[in-house]
């Protein structure tokens, strides 16, 4: 019997990641797999490098692709920073931010949690209270919370930090090419993001950024760092000047990450930043006309990844199937506490545009009227227009 080729639906991602991405980009992870050491790779690793300085908006000499998804980023920020015994604070509001509080356990770093109400932002004054009874090493928290599409205003918590004398750890994973970051002007220490979100590409890589104090605690250690794979040093050694193996790199992943860090600086930082702004304004425009609500309030809403309120007596899994099977159409369920309760929509890279947020707007409306609750989707189209216009 004759193997048949394995044949990946065509989809249309519009969920928490990952998303559809640019023809350039999947033309670009066609390109000849060559060694990890070539030259000519080389070269490739130090334009991404210089690349994600400029999405990042940092001067941070440690600065690429760890391999492996976000949550490696994550992983190598903790375990690069915090060691046995480091009094570290940790700020909850969501699913992700309790994965780095896990970490932290991990780490046997002597934690404290800030648990905060999930779809609401960190709490600065709750933040100045806690710097002011104890003095911590690192604060790591959550700009862009996927779980709940909460974006956190970064400015106060910034000035605390600097103030009380605390690195800061960013997980910038559903913000990076997309809303605005700003590792230098915050005085974020480690940060971290993923390849297939608002940047553009296949899942498989994480950017990390390490300030020179980041760096200069992780020499300091009294622990070897945990993680052999993921020690910033040691990957410093490939990345940077020395060249030393480390890894076997993928070309193909990076020739993609490449191609898409290209398309964000052929489009200008600003102006995707605004795209993404626009389309989830539109996007908000058109649920709310059509007599959805969302979870977030409007000042702390996620450009990136949109939290809509499921309505009671709605299956969520029965609307979500329904698109998928009949659309084509993925949306992403809710996580930990509010799962049944939210679809969260993403509008990231390539995928936040137009023609989504109209698709999105009619199938959903189809999906919710199979289960008896009507919508006004004319209202809602109609608004999605308008906004755009605007």
């Amino acid at each position: 019997m004759q193997a048949r080729q394995v044949e990946a639906p065509l989809r249309k991602l519009m969920g928490p990641g990952p998303l559809n991405i640019h023809p350039r980009v999947y033309q670009a992870l066609t390109s000849p797999v060559i060694g990890h050491l070539d030259p000519a790779y080389l070269k490739v690793l130090d334009q991404i490098g210089d690349l994600l300085r400029m999405v990042f908006r940092t001067k941070n000499r440690i600065t690429n692709a760890a391999p492996g998804t976000g949550t490696a980023g994550m992983e190598s920020c903790v375990a690069n920073i915090i060691e046995p015994g480091d009094p570290v604070l940790v700020c909850v509001q969501g699913y992700f931010g309790d994965r780095i509080r896990q970490m932290a356990e991990r780490q046997e770093a002597k934690l404290t949690v800030i648990e905060g109400e999930w779809g609401k932002p960190v709490d600065p004054e709750t933040l100045e209270k806690e710097l002011k009874k104890n003095s911590y090493k690192v604060i790591g928290l959550v700009h862009a919370e996927t779980s709940t599409g909460v974006l956190q205003p970064m400015a106060e918590i910034a000035g605390l930090a600097k103030e009380h004398g605390a690195m800061i750890l960013l997980d910038t994973v559903t913000s990076l090419g997309g809303v605005d970051v700003r590792i230098d002007d915050w005085g974020v220490d480690a940060a971290y993001s993923c390849s297939q979100k608002c940047i553009g590409c296949a899942a498989g890589l994480s950017p990390v950024s390490f300030s020179e104090r980041a760096v200069e605690s992780v020499r300091r250690r009294k622990h070897p760092v945990r993680s052999w794979y993921l020690d910033i040093s040691l990957l410093d050694k490939y990345w940077g000047t020395e060249r030393v193996y480390h890894h076997t790199s993928s070309s193909t992943l990076n020739y993609g990450l490449l191609e898409a860090l290209r398309l964000i600086e052929e489009e200008g930082l600003e102006k995707r930043i605004q795209r993404h702004t626009l389309n989830h304004k539109a996007l908000v425009a058109g649920v709310e006309a059509m007599g959805l609500e969302m979870l977030v309030s409007p000042e702390f809403r996620l450009p990136s990844l949109n939290t809509v309120k499921i309505p009671a007596g709605i299956d969520d899994v029965k609307v979500r199937s329904y698109l998928l099977d009949t659309y084509n159409l993925e949306i992403g369920g809710g996580l930990g506490v509010l799962k049944g309760k939210v679809w969260r929509v993403g509008l990231m890279g390539y995928s936040s545009s137009a023609e989504n947020i109209l698709f999105f707007i009619a199938a959903i409306s189809q999906a919710l009227a199979l289960q008896g609750y009507k919508t006004d989707v004319a209202a809602g189209l109609s608004a999605v227009t308008k906004a755009l216009d605007k």
